[in-house]
């Protein structure tokens, strides 16, 4: 069975190091983070395609781990993302039917981010972009990101939106204080992301952005960032109180989100999120290497679901949604 992962991670060392190490401190990256897994991001051959070959994986759609532009401003910045985005594509092209890519985008530059995007569409091929949380303290809804927003909209394209490291303040408030690293982890991949990326949702729909931009595709991981359990409860308190928006705010979430179920692994929340998002907007995704591509494949080795959910989930709907041929160069 062809199985497409699009919540999967690389970087490139040799750019990471371009970047001041006191400024990916002070941005919250504890010293030493993703170490043990550093030849693991750093390949884009023979190590990960024997991993998900081991797995039968077909199809990785990669997007850049961070520490990324975010760290840097303007040209500097602009040419981190260009160069590592040249390398995804290089990579790809090596590997067409195996690997797709997601842009980095210089998030600092709004315009200079919405060229990139259209570059790395039109020129390399690309699916989209990911977004790696809030760029200084903002999400997308701010009105600098508007570039970003109408550019992904006119090349018909989503952005994955993933989790980032939250602001300083943030973190202070909500995770300072706590014993050892579990403070980081609560921030990070056991609570904080996820929570931050369905505020990022969230602020979308608010701010009237999703209504301005209707045909703009959005994708979240981690089986929807808690939002399928929310949804009803966020909706009759939230749409009331949002009379300038056009839809409600439930419907505006299943009109133009997709959920992949990156990096968790367990029925429950799947069964919640089929049940809220229906079989057409959820995408099987691993987290590679945050999460193993074995786990992944024996999770979805496990489902009981019908032939023709079941090639949705595994392929059917990533294709879609990316324009994926056979292999994986877009269309």
């Amino acid at each position: 069975m062809r199985i497409v992962a699009l919540e999967e991670h690389f970087n490139v060392p040799s750019l990471v190091r371009r970047i001041d190490p006191d400024a990916i401190t002070r941005f919250g990256f504890p010293p030493g983070f993703g170490g043990p897994l550093a030849d693991k991001l750093a390949d884009l051959d023979a190590l990960r395609l024997s991993e998900m070959d081991e797995a039968g994986i077909t199809v990785h759609v990669l997007s850049a781990s961070g520490p990324g532009a975010d760290l840097l401003d303007g040209n500097e910045g602009i040419a981190f993302a260009r160069d590592i985005n040249d390398v995804l594509a290089k990579a790809v092209a090596v590997h067409p039917d195996r690997l797709a890519g997601f842009a980095h985008l210089p998030m600092n530059s709004p315009q200079a981010a919405a060229d990139e995007l259209e570059r790395t569409v039109r020129d390399l091929g690309f699916c989209g972009a990911l977004v790696n949380g809030v760029t200084d303290g903002r999400f997308l809804d701010d009105e600098r990101f508007e570039p970003i927003l109408a550019r992904a909209e006119a090349l018909d394209v989503p952005i994955y939106l993933h989790p980032g490291l939250p602001p300083r303040s943030v973190y202070e408030a909500y995770y300072d204080g706590l014993p050892g690293s579990t403070g980081f982890r609560l921030s990070t991949s056991a609570w904080g992301w996820h929570s931050e990326t369905a505020i990022h949702v969230m602020r979308l729909v608010l701010s009237g952005a999703l209504d301005r931009h209707r045909k703009l595709k959005l994708i979240i991981g981690h089986m929807g960032e808690g939002l399928a359990a929310m949804m009803v409860r966020s909706d009759k308190i939230l749409t009331p109180e949002a009379p300038h928006l056009k839809r409600s705010v439930k419907q505006t979430i299943l009109d133009q989100v997709w959920v992949t179920t990156s990096g968790l692994f367990t029925l429950p929340p799947l069964e919640a999120l089929l049940a809220v998002f229906g079989p057409d907007r959820v995408l099987f995704s691993i987290d590679y290497p945050y999460s193993s591509n074995r786990t992944g494949r024996d999770f979805l080795n496990t489902l009981k679901l019908s032939p023709g959910d079941l090639e949705k989930f595994a392929h059917g709907n990533a294709d879609r949604l990316l324009k994926l041929k056979n292999g994986a160069v877009k269309e």
